[in-house]
């Protein structure tokens, strides 16, 4: 009887143990009761009811990525290529993931790749070259849209790979080196514009400098010849001041001495016959002088005489 009882108490242990679930972070349970759904756990300790309750499907909350397979797109001007996409996503709704859709990820791979199809078709190789951003943002809000009956909530869509059949490849590198050829060429012609417009701006100012110079120069002789013409008569003028001191002295001093009028006036006859030195063929002389002269003459002659 006791070993009976050991062995149910084992048993209901080994049950009870099977019955405790522990749902970790970032995890979702889905529970179905005798095949219905019952609920989700979240994260923490669960118990559930033996033999009628069961885990239909443990889902991950994390972000997940989805790599994809290049996909044969057509553009709109006809021409094939492959496109490797990838797709990062996330489950929102673990019922809804669990019971929405038979195979979410086959589904959200056949979906991806009709979508592209689809946006690709309506666009041109170069566009389709040059618009990754267009085409990752309409692709997100296409497949966020669809998914979301499922649960699944499409956070971002990458390009990550665009390859164009061989032919149009080297058409593209042709195009590329001819353009490359084409910037090196005007970008020489430009250097030797601007070299030959530099060089011509330097003859400009060396003759601007020239000339500048000559005329400085000629500013400074200028200046040099007044200087010299203002100082000579400046010295002319000086000459001329002294020697009009020098008269003024001298007949200040005679009249200082006491000098008559008659005196002043034979010593004005001896400046004209200095003046009348040989140098002069006609001189007029005051009648004062004239008056004068006589009286000279007439007292040389009474002093001959006595």
């Amino acid at each position: 009887m006791a070993i009976f009882i050991i062995v149910l108490l084992v048993i209901f242990l080994v049950v009870l143990a099977t019955c405790i679930t522990i749902v970790p972070q970032a995890h979702a349970y889905v529970v179905e009761r005798l095949g219905a759904y019952q609920g989700t756990w979240n994260v923490g300790l669960h118990v559930k009811m033996p033999f009628i309750d069961r885990i239909a499907r443990r889902v991950n909350l994390k972000e997940q990525v989805c790599d994809f397979p290049p996909q044969p797109v057509i553009t709109k001007d006809n021409v094939t290529m492959q496109i490797d996409s990838i797709v990062f996503f996330m489950i929102t709704d673990p019922r809804l993931f669990s019971y929405g859709v038979e195979n979410p990820i086959l589904a959200i791979e056949n979906l991806t790749a009709t979508t592209l199809r689809n946006i690709i078709g309506d666009m041109e190789l170069d566009q389709t070259l040059t618009s990754r951003e267009i085409i990752n943002t309409k692709m997100r809000a296409t497949l966020d849209e669809a998914t979301d009956p499922w649960g699944i909530k499409v956070t971002r869509v990458e390009l990550k790979n665009i390859t164009p059949p061989a032919a149009i490849r080297d058409a593209m590198e042709k195009q590329m080196k001819a353009e490359r050829e084409k910037r090196e060429a005007i970008l020489r012609a430009e250097g030797v514009k601007q070299a030959t417009i530099l060089e011509s701006e330097g003859k400009k100012a060396s003759q601007i400098l020239n000339a500048e110079a000559e005329k400085q120069a000629t500013i400074l002789a200028a200046e040099a010849q007044k200087e010299k013409e203002i100082r000579e008569a400046e010295g002319r003028a000086e000459a001329i001041r002294q020697v009009q001191q020098a008269n003024a002295d001298g007949i200040r001093m005679i009249k200082d001495a006491g000098a008559d009028e008659a005196v002043l006036r034979i010593k004005s006859l001896e400046a004209f016959t200095r003046a009348a030195d040989g140098k002069a063929t006609k001189i007029i002389v005051p009648s004062e002088i004239q008056g004068l002269a006589g009286l000279v003459s007439s007292l040389k002659a009474v002093g001959e005489k006595e």
